[in-house]
Formats: structure tokens, sequence, C-alpha cells
């Protein structure tokens, strides 16, 4: 398992073979035509998890349009597919511009985001977030690293059902590593994010501490959006 805050290499390439005005025209073209065929672009954009996700919902949603019979739930069904087509749309342009925007910050700032996970979780979390940074395309670049610290609190759900009967010990050990393992992941893209957001904020790199320790929410005891910003009030 990974978390990844940039787009990989082949999902850029993906989106770099897709037009957004060929694209556009291909979306309407089927919902007027209410042709059951695959988007020419199924294929690339099949290789981009948010843009899959999206296209996923759009056939779903043409779909059903194609099935529906009466005039009123063509209606309904119509703007259902025509919304999931926008979205579809809007995905590609928000992909395009994050890869524009990822290119441009990566000549000035970097983010290793290549996160080794623990084959085990304990309550104890450390994760070290590397990074490079210079102050011009002219200067060389400089290295850094800040390791994150959290403590995960044990909370009791009381919302949850209570189960009929207790848990095995050995169900109980899967349940715990399930939840921590859920929680690690949160931990470690609030650190990624957190590096990288300093540097867009126009943070320098030299003013990054070593070490942090997470500042969890007052009330959840978990942690929040703010708990790994290093440079503002976690509060």
């Amino acid at each position: 398992m990974s978390v990844k805050i940039y787009l990989t290499e082949d999902e850029k390439r993906a989106i770099s073979e897709i037009d957004q005005s060929a694209f556009d025209a291909e979306i309407n073209d089927v919902l007027r035509e209410e042709v059951a065929t695959q988007l020419r672009s199924h294929q690339a954009s099949s290789r981009v998890p948010y843009l899959a996700s999206k296209l996923h919902y759009f056939e779903k949603a043409l779909q059903e349009y194609r099935a529906s019979k009466s005039a009123k739930k063509r209606e309904r069904t119509f703007y259902d597919a025509s919304k999931a087509g926008r979205d579809l749309s809007y995905a590609l342009s928000s992909m395009k511009s994050r890869m524009v925007t990822e290119e441009q910050e990566r000549q000035l700032f970097r983010v290793d985001d290549n996160i080794i996970w623990p084959l085990r979780f304990n309550r104890t979390f450390s994760v070290t977030v590397s990074f490079q940074w210079r102050q011009s395309l002219d200067d060389d670049w400089d290295y850094g690293r800040i390791t994150f610290h959290h403590k995960v609190k044990e909370r009791r759900d009381y919302s949850a059902p209570k189960p009929k009967r207790k848990p095995s010990a050995a169900q109980q050990a899967q349940d715990l590593q399930d939840a921590l393992s859920r929680a690690w992941e949160h931990f470690v893209q609030l650190a990624l994010y957190s590096v990288r957001d300093f540097f867009r904020e126009g943070g320098d790199g030299r003013d990054i501490p070593d070490s942090f320790q997470a500042v969890p929410d007052k009330y959840s005891m978990g942690l929040n959006n703010f708990s790994l910003k290093f440079w503002k009030d976690g509060s």
C-alpha cells in the first residue's frame, strides 16, 4: 500500500493522451446518440483512478438513461447522465491543471512520497518525510527531512452496534490492526501534504524542524487537517 501526493508517470501520460475538446465532444455525442459503446478515451481514462471513477458513474448513468421508457424517467435520467458527463469533463480539466501545477512546483521543491509501510502497527506512529528545494532554477538543490510523531489514543465508538457475541482475541487483534492501518494512512497523507503545503506557501526548507509531534484535535483526539502543520497552530 502507498500514499501518493503526486501523479505517477503513467497517469501523466494518460492525461496527456486525452484532448479536452475532443473528450467533451465525445461525451456530448454519446449523450445525444445514446450509443451503447465505450468512449474512445476509455482506456486512457481508466489508467487514472480519479478519472476512472467519474467515467464509471457516467457510463452507469448513461446506461440507466438508455434503459428508461417513460418520458418522466427519461427526463430524470438524462439530467443525471448529463451531470455525470459534466463531472467527467471537469475531472479531466482538473487533472490537466494539477499536472501543470505539479510540474511547475517540482522545479523548485519536491517531496518524497515513497514511504515504506510497517509490517505491523502499534499505537506509536513515526514517519520521516524527505524533501529537496531550491530558491531558483539556477541554484543547486538542498536536501532535508522531518520526522512526524503521533500517539494513537483508543476511543470507544458508542455509535457502533453491540456485537451479539464477543469477538475472539484473534479477531480483536485483526480489527485493531485494520483500524491502525487506516489511521496510519491518514497520518502519512497529512505528513506529506504538510511539507508540500509549507513549500506552496513560500516556506524555506531551512525553517523545517527535524521533528514534530502531532497536535491532536481537542475534541476527537484524532488528527485533523492542522495536526501536522508544523508552522501553524494545530489546535
